[in-house]
């Protein structure tokens, strides 16, 4: 084996990202391994399985129950040391990019971050990352192993392959210092319905709807399609919508089934966030909003007038 996935959990379930990082790499390297970290964590295993790991590695113990940095960046390290992996990806997260640049940093090797894609080249692997403002694509490397590589938010989706994983549990054997730092309080935040990364259907609000209150009308319509509401950079900034659901280059990538944008211009800096949606649907009354030029449908009109409507037909359809 030569690939290594950390496969990031929450609760017994491991993140779609790590999943989706999990399933390209088992395209590129049949005999990709996952290894999960935590405490109560072995039931997620048979997950890592169907998506395409051969085998798993479990790290479970009480010490490793807190989603603290460095103690994973000890697991790991030890991991591929022992192992002798050649490649380890982490699915971009606050905890997996703190746990990438320690395990780069406690083995001397080479991490690039923000990949979007993955391939092979002439047998080297490859990572691909946007560049200019996600205009252009640019090939990045390794000069040596372990190569490490963090792979955006929302790059690949999960795919489930059917296959079973053998399961190796390891030990969680911890330096000195990885156990200084405690972890007193843990907050949830509180949502009802699918986050924007894991949502099929995301109704997206810009500033085109005019006031905070207007994204009550996305709310319903999001509901009515079982999906989530999303929000453009201007609409965070301005204090409208929380930044969890914020899409964008300094917010999240998406890759639903299906993107609505309502009153969403279409800047290139929220294009890349959302852009390998599957199907786009643009609402704007401005007919030369940028939107138009990459959307699949596009409708020219309030916002205020067709979302309703689209709400009332799509319950009409449910009834």
């Amino acid at each position: 084996m030569t690939t290594l996935v950390f496969l990031e959990h929450h609760g017994s379930s491991i993140q779609r990202g790590a999943l989706g990082v999990l399933g390209k790499a088992a395209q590129l390297d049949p005999d990709t391994a996952g290894v999960i970290v935590g405490s109560g964590v072995r039931d997620a295993a048979a997950e890592a399985g169907r998506y395409g790991a051969k085998k798993v590695f479990v790290a479970d113990d009480a010490a490793l129950e807190a989603p603290l940095p460095q103690p994973r960046v000890d697991v790991i390290s030890r991991l591929v040391q022992d192992q002798g992996f050649g490649t380890v990806l982490f699915a971009a997260s606050v905890l997996a990019s703190d746990i990438a640049g320690g395990v780069a940093a406690r083995l001397g090797a080479g991490l690039n971050w923000d990949l979007n894609d993955l391939e092979v080249q002439d047998g080297a692997l490859v990572g691909k990352r946007s560049a200019l403002g996600d205009t252009v694509i640019a090939d990045v490397g390794w000069t040596a192993e372990p190569r490490l590589g963090l792979v955006r938010a929302g790059s690949f989706d999960p795919a489930e392959s059917g296959g079973e994983a053998a399961v190796e549990e390891i030990s969680a054997a911890l330096e000195d210092f990885s156990s200084k730092a405690e972890m007193v309080e843990q907050a949830h935040e509180e949502q009802s319905g699918p986050s924007i990364e894991e949502a099929d259907i995301l109704v997206t609000g810009g500033r085109g709807l005019g006031a905070p209150e207007n994204f009550s009308i996305l709310e319903e319509l999001a509901a009515a399609l079982g999906g989530a509401v999303a929000s453009t950079r201007a609409v965070v900034d301005s204090g409208w919508y929380p930044y969890p659901t914020q899409v964008g280059q300094t917010g999240k990538v998406v890759s639903p089934k299906l993107y609505i944008g309502a009153g969403v211009s279409g800047a290139i800096q929220h294009k890349v966030g959302m852009q390998t949606s599957q199907t786009i649907v643009a609402i704007n009354k401005d007919p030369n909003a940028p939107i138009f030029e990459f959307s699949d449908l596009g409708i020219v009109g309030d916002l205020n007038d067709v979302v309703p409507k689209l709400t009332e037909l799509v319950k009409e359809r449910k009834a």
